[in-house]
């Protein structure tokens, strides 16, 4: 394939790459401390048409390709991955499945709403006993005349304190098989519950939800059929595993960045530390790693975009850019070595952040075996 990103692909880029430069890196050290959601540069994100990038038109997005949705991304996440985090959620897991299975009254009054970031949506999959097991999720749903009643406890839930409406997955039918609900912030029988404080990302609210005799009627239950979750889940966790890569490369950038900028202004024995080879090395491999990790997303997606087979080269591209990211992160902190551990500079940050990318999509462990599966079968 061919790397050369198109004019209209460069042009994605840059604006966002502008906006981040100007409007999200200067507040990124002030919202994280604030541990507030960052609503204002949400809207703005909106207003860009972030939102609906991946959207057809004729419902208020804008037709966008896999790989210029990367690029945005990627750039939000070089200046805040709390805002990206934010920005993935909103444009992908918290809106596809009203998208795909949304009648007309959830389209017009949920979906474009949220597109224009007038609502806000999460997905609740994560349950205390349920992670990378699909199989232990545990929540119910009861039918009953009109609808079902939901029961169950799900956690770890991105956006879920802020947000207006929720794609639940919980067990229906004889089977008790997945399927998919739509549950409104107003219906009886939600809790939004505590917030669960975390290493990093500071400005993403994540909270546990619990659902109790929750009445969610006929016309919110997503999925065509009962029991048919699972691949309707599936068919998404591709895309979701290329843009959290896609989010990693942007912290990483950052990183690398800095330390290039502080070994450059950092003089010991009477020159710059970027002058001695030990500094250079470091840097050297933190460049080879994030170039190689670029290349390997760009790929995964392209290949999304082509509509060729990708689900191996998604489970690797995450896999590769969420370690190699990591590892770019902590070597960013030993060039700076003091500095790295003070909170006045964004190294720090960029450290405690980057272990999000670590965990949603699958974590390293789960993607191996995916894709020793696909090499061995």
């Amino acid at each position: 394939m061919d790397f050369e990103l198109s004019v209209e692909q460069k042009a994605v880029r840059d604006a966002f790459a502008r906006f981040a430069d100007q409007r999200i890196a200067p507040q990124a050290a002030a919202l994280d401390e604030a541990r507030a959601f960052p609503r204002e540069l949400f809207g703005e994100l909106a207003a860009l048409g972030l939102f609906g990038m991946r959207y057809p038109e004729e419902v208020g997005g804008s037709g966008m390709a896999l790989t210029e949705f990367c690029l945005a991304l990627e750039e939000i996440a070089r200046g805040s991955m709390s805002l990206a985090g934010a920005a993935a959620m909103q444009s992908l897991m918290g809106t596809k499945f009203l998208h795909m299975l949304g009648n007309a009254d959830i389209v017009e009054r949920l979906f474009k709403p949220a597109l224009a970031g007038e609502k806000i949506g999460a997905i609740c999959m994560t349950e205390p006993n349920a992670g990378s097991d699909l199989g232990s999720i545990a929540t119910v749903a009861k039918k009953v005349d009109g609808g079902y009643l939901l029961d169950g406890q799900k956690t770890w839930i991105t956006s879920a304190p802020v947000a207006d409406f929720f794609t639940v997955f919980a067990r229906a039918g004889e089977e008790k098989k997945l399927t998919i609900f739509l549950v409104e912030k107003h219906f009886t029988g939600i809790t939004v519950g505590r917030e669960i404080h975390k290493m990093g990302v500071w400005a993403l609210p994540t909270s546990e939800v619990a659902f109790s005799g929750c009445f969610v009627p006929d016309s919110h239950r997503l999925s065509k059929e009962e029991g048919d979750g699972e691949a309707h889940l599936r068919k998404t966790l591709a895309e979701i595993r290329i843009i959290t890569g896609a989010m990693a490369l942007g912290v990483a950038r950052a990183a690398l960045a800095e330390a290039v900028r502080y070994a450059g202004e950092r003089k010991q024995f009477g020159k710059p530390i970027d002058r001695f080879q030990a500094i250079q090395m470091k840097l050297a491999e933190m460049a080879t790693g994030l170039e190689a990790a670029t290349h390997l997303v760009r790929y995964a997606a392209w290949l999304r975009d082509s509509g060729r087979p990708h689900h191996k080269e998604a489970a690797m591209c995450k896999l590769f850019a969420t370690e190699t990211a990591a590892g770019i992160c902590d070597q960013a902190a030993r060039v700076l070595a003091s500095y790295g551990y003070a909170m006045e500079y964004p190294v720090q940050r960029y450290l405690r952040d980057v272990r999000f990318t670590l965990i949603g999509g699958g974590t390293s462990e789960i993607l191996k075996l995916i894709i020793a599966k696909e090499v061995t079968s």
